[in-house]
């Protein structure tokens, strides 16, 4: 019997996967591999400080090429239950969408990796020229240190190799097709605290208020446009997420202040780079502060070329419309993918990811999952 996307994707919503929390989403995954030949291999990574993580990477075939779809079974939590007017995760299907935590970002995108190569191989076979593998974690939603970079690292270590990869994240603003993505801009996170000597504000001379530097080196940093933009980025940008000075009393000057600050770089910088560029504009300032930088992840880029044509021409062929290229958005897992191989992100309509009431559009599933043996079909064309 073919594999329903749709049914599937009910399956894995009602295992209540909140990131590190597995809940049994990737034995029912596993359950829908297995018969069709895959190889199975559970991964479960720690490391000090973080939860343990379960992640998946099935394939089936051992030839080259080896072409992977990517995800991640788990998901945000959902907030106030009370706030949803369906179960989060009982994935009702009501007026023609299919409801609850999960479905957009990205399990039935998964759902639909699995149809698609049920498709795929009842039409092909299994001896199709190549492998195809899926690479699941638990972690994408989490910290991201026990999920996909681990994987990857076994696979390495396994000889296990990728030449070409699509990840399954919600791209599609408002309809099925639209976008593409081929890259992703870097995040920077800054954690700034200035010092200075608590005094009476009726007596400022006699204290060092840290308010007015912190609120100079943030301007140093955030006054001018970091850049223009570049041929497949937007322009970075930064923001300042908070500032803190703790202060209960109207009549004191703090000995501290901090700030914290994001920055959403594209290809014109580096972390490392601009690292530098704050600390130089801060120095300027003068006084005493500590800057913690945290990088979440580097810009990239899959140039245009082979893999994001095929996937736009599987896409037009299903919608009727060729999606765009472009690197808009926060980080995914391809972030530490296209170390390893060309990687670009194509899923299902993100518009309700991560609110109340997340939900896809049932049909939306079945095409993704046609697009995806699209994907197949023009990625082992055949002798």
């Amino acid at each position: 019997m073919a594999v329903d996307p749709v049914a599937l994707t009910q399956a894995l919503i009602r295992r209540p996967s909140v990131t590190p929390t597995d809940a049994g989403a990737l034995g029912v995954l596993e359950d829908a591999l297995t018969p069709l030949g895959f190889a199975c291999t559970r991964l479960k990574f720690s490391a000090p400080g973080t939860p343990d993580v379960e992640n998946l990477y099935a394939r089936l075939g051992t030839a080259a090429p080896n072409f992977c779809f990517a995800g991640h079974t788990d998901v945000v939590p959902v907030g106030d239950e009370s706030s949803w007017t369906m179960p989060p995760f009982e994935a009702r299907i009501e007026g023609g969408r299919l409801y609850g935590r999960g479905t957009a970002d990205m399990k039935g995108a998964i759902a639909a990796f699995v149809a698609a190569v049920d498709a795929f191989t009842a039409a092909r076979g299994r001896d199709f020229g190549g492998s195809i593998s899926l690479l699941i974690t638990g972690d994408e939603e989490g910290p991201a240190i026990n999920g996909t970079v681990k994987v990857l690292d076994w696979m390495r270590e396994r000889g296990e190799r990728m030449e070409a990869c699509v990840v399954g994240e919600p791209t599609n603003p408002t309809r099925l097709g639209e976008t593409i993505k081929i890259g992703r801009r870097g995040s920077l996170t800054g954690f700034l605290t200035v010092f200075g000597r608590q005094g009476h504000s009726a007596y400022p001379h006699l204290a060092d208020n840290p308010i007015p530097r912190l609120m100079r080196m943030l301007s140093a940093v955030n006054d001018e446009p970091l850049d223009q933009g570049s041929a497949h980025f937007q322009a970075s940008t930064l923001a300042i997420t908070t500032i803190d000075v703790g202060n209960p009393a109207t009549n004191v000057i703090p000995a501290k202040a901090r700030a914290v600050f994001n920055i959403r770089f594209n290809d014109h910088h580096t972390g490392e780079k601009l690292t530098r560029w704050i600390r130089e504009r801060f120095d300027r300032v003068g006084g005493e502060y500590d800057l913690k930088i945290s990088i979440s992840g580097e810009s990239f880029l899959t140039l245009p070329g082979k893999l994001s044509e095929i996937v736009a021409q599987a896409a037009e062929a299903a919608t009727g419309a060729r999606p765009q290229l472009n690197t808009t958005g926060g980080t995914s897992d391809a972030r530490f993918i296209k170390d390893h191989c060309p990687v670009v992100e194509f899923g299902l309509v993100g518009a309700t990811m991560h609110q109340t009431n997340e939900h896809v559009a049932v049909a939306d599933i079945a095409t993704l999952a046609r697009i995806y043996r699209g994907v197949l079909d023009r990625f082992f064309v055949r002798p």
